[in-house]
């Protein structure tokens, strides 16, 4: 598990320096969201915002606290919790399973998949312990302060600006089509397609 707080910790210091908050980050990222999509509790993400550690729990405890809070947080299309019934047939299951369940922490996997898929839910939502789980929700809010901090951070993670570099050594049809393609990727950018 320490190298779940070490990954963290590195996101946490390469966030605090875009946001320019460095032990702040509650006042300067959406904390419901986080929690929302990490299953993980509005406080326990704070504290592992601040630095903090979350409590220790065993998977079966934490699949239960994943399962309940999917049942608190996830609305049907009419805004009403969705019963343990619904629950049980999304997961293609019995309520009686979905019980047990709920008792043990224990679901088969491919249940608890089907959940997962049905609500839009990361892999790993269920198993994965509180700070690798808001690593993986904060990987893309960090590369979308990147992006915002850098705007041709995106041109050299696809290879255009290591291909321009290499200009000199190019006919003119070569040159003709890395210009074309600065191209797209600027109108593409402009009219917010992208």
């Amino acid at each position: 598990m320490s190298d779940a707080y070490a990954s963290l910790a590195h996101v946490l210091a390469q966030l605090g320096e875009l946001t320019g908050r460095p032990g702040r980050l509650p006042e300067a990222l959406d904390v419901a969201d986080l929690s929302h999509r990490t299953g993980i509790p509005v406080g326990i993400v704070v504290d592992l915002l601040l630095g903090g550690r979350a409590p220790e729990t065993c998977l079966p405890q934490r699949v239960r606290q994943r399962l309940d809070f999917i049942r608190e947080t996830r609305r049907r299309p009419d805004g009403k919790r969705y019963s343990l019934d619904e629950l049980a047939r999304i997961a293609g299951t019995s309520r009686q399973w979905l019980s047990e369940w709920r008792k043990s922490g224990m679901p088969s996997l491919e249940h608890t998949d089907r959940l997962r898929r049905f609500f839009g839910l990361p892999a790993g939502f269920f198993t994965a312990d509180e700070p690798e789980a808001l690593h993986e929700a904060l990987r893309p809010v960090l590369q979308g302060l990147e992006a915002e901090a850098d705007p041709l951070v995106r041109l050299r993670e696809s290879g255009l600006v290591r291909l321009a570099a290499r200009a000199p050594q190019m006919n003119a049809r070569q040159l003709a089509t890395l210009a074309d393609l600065a191209e797209m990727i600027i109108s593409t950018e402009r009219t917010g397609l992208s």
